[in-house]
């Protein structure tokens, strides 16, 4: 079984050796790799030319993320597909875990395992929350760590890539698209993988920018966004007006409003649900 790993680059030069060696380390498979990158202009290319014919790769300016790992998945032709970003990194022996549980669940289409978040020194610092299979827990929060899953390339052939029109949640929206459609998912409880988590990257650095395209993703996918999503958009735009995102119990009534506003926004009416929901808690 070839495996096909996948990783968009653009300036990580701090990080990306890290994820090279983490990819050259594994066994259990035949394993290529591919690099695309958006045209790094510090030391990314130096550290991939070092890596020689372990890897492929190119760089030029392209349209984001997502075209990157479309590009990559066009080039390449293994039977599993992984993504991993150039500032995540596999653990140990996670390939070779996969190719294992693929072999012997030949009716699953996509495995996601456990994952843990890492600081800029590969330290870990805490799990990252992912769960066993559910199609309603994934409309509810993202319960797969993207590095951590690794699906058929006949999921490609038949759903297409991923949508090139997101700028942070192309990940997720292909989870849904794929389990709107009837792949079939399942859970392999095991660390896979480290998500990197810094103030610097994509994910920390636009809070409310992500949870807002989050929030226009549903209300295209499905005509509405669910109110957790809308809870927690309205939790991070008042926790960046106060210079944090954990909040004291006191600022409830503030999220509270702020969510009814969302779903005005969204959803163009305020639920019973909705209200239920904050008066609980207050």
């Amino acid at each position: 079984m070839k495996v096909s790993i996948i990783t968009p680059s653009f300036n990580q030069g701090q990080f990306i050796e890290r994820t090279l060696q983490s990819v050259a380390d594994q066994t259990g498979a035949e394993i290529e790799h591919v690099v695309f990158d958006g045209g790094s202009t510090d030391k990314t290319i130096d550290i991939l030319k070092r890596y020689g014919s372990s890897i492929r790769w190119e760089s030029r300016k392209d349209k984001g993320q997502a075209d990157a790992v479309n590009k990559g998945i066009s080039a390449t032709d293994g039977d599993i597909i992984g993504w991993l970003n150039s500032d995540d990194i596999y653990y140990p022996g996670a390939i070779a875990k996969i190719v294992a549980f693929f072999n012997d669940h030949p009716d699953i289409d996509l495995v996601y395992g456990m994952a843990d978040h890492i600081d800029t020194e590969d330290k870990v610092f805490e799990s990252y929350p992912t769960e066993p299979w559910s199609y309603q827990r994934l409309k509810e929060t993202c319960i797969i760590c993207q590095p951590a899953a690794f699906f058929r390339r006949s999921v490609v052939e038949q759903l297409g890539l991923l949508d090139e029109t997101l700028n942070y949640c192309m990940d997720y929206e292909y989870w849904l698209r794929l389990a709107e459609h009837g792949i079939r998912f399942a859970y392999l409880e095991g660390k896979l993988a480290g998500s990197r988590l810094y103030a610097e990257n994509k994910t920390l650095s636009a809070r409310v920018a992500v949870r807002e395209e989050i929030n226009d993703m549903f209300k295209k996918k499905f005509g509405a966004v669910p109110i957790p999503w809308l809870c927690n958009y309205a939790h991070v735009v008042v926790g960046s007006r106060i210079g944090r995102i954990s909040l004291p119990i006191f600022h409830a009534p503030e999220v509270g409003i702020r969510a009814i506003l969302a779903e005005l926004r969204w959803n163009k009416r305020v639920t019973f649900a909705m209200l239920k929901h904050f008066l609980r808690r207050i």
